[in-house]
């Protein structure tokens, strides 16, 4: 498989190899998928739609959302169909924007849950000072320099991995085009590769958790210090939510990155199931169902559709 690199062509092996579950997962991964879309749409409408949380910590939120819903459709749709289709090829120049792709929007979730977390901080620690520092400017200056660090982060991790030498298999074991697995195809040294992966690793979710520990235990101290047991308890509300989705996010990230990318394992499969389709979908979940805010400005919105539902109904019933 050497020479010209856009000759190559790869073999995704897919979740599983029994025919027998390949249509029951197709109905699952399926469903999954549509429940992802559904909650991140849902949740970016009803930020734009509901004025009560028009604030920075749903602007980073949304911009989470968008980017679930990317991740998710970068990865199902392709997955969805190699489960129903004998041919599972993927072409070099495929595989390589998957891999570009994923990992730019990976990175993005690290920066924006750590956004996230430093605009907890400041609200909780800081709220005479929050309106100057979380200002809206601050806010689209944050998230634009995350969007061009990921960018940059996966332009190295995209050469890293396809400026090597593929000169033997073909067969990726995973269902989508990972660092990982698509590393362990090539034949030339991967040392120098493995380390980039490291630091980079390092820079963006070891740095970006730090940031998030630094702001909680900083949140701890602030409302151990409060004088009300109920505004100690709105305090910790307010952050639940976020905790929930940062050690779903970072406990699944670390067991599959914090290792050689070439140490890749079967069991990494499973992990990727969790961390690529699961998470995107919880993720809605958490921020509605375990967040006070959001699930009023939900029955809000519910109110107000109803109403007008009931309003066009009298005038249609009166004409």
């Amino acid at each position: 498989m050497g020479g010209n690199h856009t000759q190559i062509k790869f073999i995704l092996l897919g979740i599983t190899d029994r025919p027998c579950a390949q249509i029951p997962l197709f109905v699952l991964f399926l469903l999954i998928y549509f429940v992802t879309l559904v909650g991140n749409v849902g949740i970016i409408t009803l930020v734009r739609v509901s004025p009560s949380l028009h604030t920075p910590m749903y602007f980073f939120l949304t911009h989470f959302a968008f980017t679930d819903i990317c991740y998710s459709t970068v990865i199902s749709p392709r997955m969805l169909a190699d489960l129903l289709s004998e041919d599972k090829t993927i072409s070099f120049t495929a595989c390589r924007m998957q891999l570009f792709t994923l990992a730019f929007l990976a990175t993005i979730e690290c920066h924006l849950l750590a956004m996230m977390a430093y605009d907890r901080h400041v609200a909780i620690c800081q709220p005479l000072l929050y309106v100057t520092i979380i200002s809206s400017r601050v806010c689209w200056q944050l998230v634009a320099s995350s969007y061009l660090f990921a960018f940059l982060s996966a332009i190295i991790y995209t050469w890293c991995v396809f400026g090597g030498s593929f000169c033997g298999p073909n067969r990726i074991d995973h269902f989508f085009c990972d660092v990982s697995p698509v590393l362990k195809l090539v034949c030339s040294d991967t040392h120098s590769s493995d380390m980039i992966f490291f630091a980079l690793i390092t820079i963006n979710e070891v740095g970006m958790s730090i940031i998030i520990l630094l702001s909680y235990i900083s949140i701890i101290r602030t409302v151990l210090r409060m004088c009300s047991a109920q505004s100690r308890a709105r305090a910790f509300h307010t952050c639940a939510s976020h905790l929930m989705a940062v050690s779903l996010y970072f406990g699944s990230a670390f067991f599959m990155y914090l290792q050689p990318p070439s140490s890749y394992r079967s069991l990494d499969k499973v992990a990727s199931i969790f961390y690529a389709v699961l998470i995107p979908m919880l993720n809605p979940f958490i921020y509605s169902l375990r967040n006070k805010e959001v699930k009023e400005a939900l029955v809000k919105c519910g109110r107000r559709v109803f109403n007008q539902w009931q309003h066009r109904r009298v005038v249609s019933s009166r004409t």
